[in-house]
């Protein structure tokens, strides 16, 4: 399995030990990360070539996963 770029610990290094303990203790916040993560799985997958997605499919992904870390980020600064 490859690396897979911008996970939310490469993202938010000084950030990476309390994104986990909220995981763990804040269910929405862990559905929000899991999602976070499946987006951007999903985007790799498509910047590898290993999923063809046309442009416009892959340019929403990328949105998706750009809202997506900006909500994960006022849950961390909250």
């Amino acid at each position: 399995m490859t690396h897979t770029p911008h996970g939310l610990a490469e993202e938010f290094p000084a950030q990476a030990l309390r994104i986990s303990a909220m995981k763990e203790n804040d269910a929405h916040f862990a559905k929000l990360v899991q999602e976070y993560n499946e987006v951007n799985e999903k985007v790799h997958r498509s910047e590898a070539r290993l999923d063809l997605l046309t442009e416009e499919e892959e340019e929403h992904l990328r949105k998706k996963r750009a809202a997506l870390k900006d909500h994960v980020w006022m849950h961390i600064k909250g």
